[in-house]
């Protein structure tokens, strides 16, 4: 078997072949992020609001139910709201709200808090925290929801 040297027309289709292979590699890899397959890191407060009503037998924005109020609640410090009886678990926290921590708190409440009265099983998707966490952020900046818009966080 003798080697022969390819011409410059088998060179360019390989080389066209291949460019095509890459295009359309990168494509199927983009097609689960355009179809929600990977979280948005800052969430989607229209989406988190759907998710808001799994809580809302529960919790409310702007009062206190079973459990305490949601309005302010990044930066606040963890069992501090004023007239809401916490559990003894969760007023020793040393937390100030933050979306990383109510991240990892709603992913599973009583892993994070042992002891804690929330008695909810958490949310595993994390699209949905995600969601959720925007949806609060941007309810306790809204003066219609929230008052002012703060509550006072040195509670």
């Amino acid at each position: 078997m003798t080697w022969v040297a390819p011409d410059n027309a088998r060179i360019a289709h390989t080389a066209q072949a291949i460019a095509s292979l890459a295009l359309v590699a990168a494509m199927v890899s983009a097609v689960p992020a355009l179809a929600g397959g990977s979280p948005s890191p800052e969430g989607d407060p229209a989406r988190g609001e759907a998710v808001y009503q799994r809580c809302i037998g529960c919790h409310s924005l702007d009062r206190n139910r079973t459990g305490p109020l949601h309005c302010g609640l990044i930066g606040r410090r963890a069992g501090s709201v004023p007239g809401f009886a916490y559990s003894e678990a969760m007023r020793q926290q040393d937390i100030i709200w933050s979306r990383d921590l109510l991240n990892r708190f709603l992913t599973s409440p009583t892993t994070m808090v042992p002891g804690t009265t929330m008695g909810y099983a958490g949310i595993s998707d994390p699209q949905e925290r995600l969601d959720l966490i925007a949806y609060i952020e941007a309810a306790s900046r809204s003066s219609d929801t929230c008052g002012s818009g703060t509550r006072d966080r040195s509670q």
